[in-house]
């Protein structure tokens, strides 16, 4: 193979993604030739205004990850990395892709953590998945104790895998379902977290990275995509201390909906809370 200049990869990879349906080509070709290069994304900007060339393997590798991005496989799928808050986890297939929205939600488990009373406040992450939600409570709130309930095998693996490679010593992962998960917390708890499923069966995503490679587990949540909140509102009515805070992340169009559930349950001051995008998010409310 003929050298070929990194402009000239990029300029062609972006055409091939953009044409391909993928929301944000440019990024996502920078990343995969970050990723193939060994390179953050601002060395491979820098690299393009340098004249660097990629050798044949590189070109081979790169190709390669193109084409896998333009079939609509999930970036994060083929880097095997997602980036959350500040930690880099672990992720593929059979574990749901954390996204940048749950940041937010992550942010007001973690101000409920650090506002709770006692030198060692309890935190639980309902559904954790790759661990983002519970790993970021353990590292930003390192004085808390972090417990993580994952029912699924393949998740629980990138859990744990997380967990070591974070090295966060106050979290413990716990492998149940959590409508039965951690009696051993019951009213003990001073914060409870969940991004559980809430798609209703009807509403199949539009993007192919979701829809395809996301596993179902994760996505759907019965008829009206609840089913699954109503688990979290009975379990953590059993872990939260009075006083302790739910907080759940939903779909857009939820908001209204979960905050009457959990009013009819018995919670206090159930309040929906709009992500940076002004889109409603999650849903607090007191035990």
């Amino acid at each position: 193979m003929n050298p070929i200049t990194i402009a000239r990869f990029r300029e062609h990879a972006v055409e091939v993604l953009a044409r391909a349906g993928v929301p944000t080509p440019d990024v996502d070709t920078e990343l995969l030739l970050g990723w193939v290069l060994g390179l953050s994304r601002g060395q491979v900007q820098a690299k393009v205004h340098t004249g660097a060339q990629l050798d044949a393997d590189e070109l081979l590798a790169a190709t390669e990850a193109v084409e896998r991005r333009a079939a609509r496989e999930p970036l994060q799928h083929i880097t095997g990395k997602a980036y959350f808050r500040s930690l880099e986890l672990s992720v593929g297939p059979g574990v749901f892709v954390p996204r940048p929205e749950t940041e937010f939600v992550a942010q007001l488990a973690i101000d409920a953590l650090q506002a709770a009373a006692g030198p060692s406040p309890v935190g639980v992450d309902l559904g954790t998945g790759s661990g983002a939600i519970a790993l970021a409570l353990a590292t930003e709130v390192p004085h808390a104790s972090i417990t993580a309930v994952e029912v699924s095998p393949q998740a629980f693996i990138w859990a744990r895998q997380n967990a070591r490679d974070v090295g966060a010593d106050n979290l413990r992962l716990v492998f149940a379902d959590l409508s039965e998960a951690l009696p051993d917390l019951d009213g003990t708890v001073d914060v409870v977290a969940s991004n559980p499923p809430y798609i209703p069966l009807g509403a199949v995503p539009r993007d192919p990275e979701v829809r395809l490679h996301d596993p179902e587990l994760a996505l759907y949540g019965g008829e009206d995509g609840l089913d699954v909140v109503r688990s979290v509102s009975s379990t953590a009515r059993r872990l939260l201390h009075p006083g302790g805070t739910l907080v759940l992340e939903h779909g857009e169009l939820q908001g209204a909906g979960i905050r009457r559930l959990l009013t009819d349950d018995g919670w206090r001051a159930a309040a929906t809370h709009r992500d940076l995008l002004g889109r409603d998010r999650a849903t607090t409310a007191l035990r």
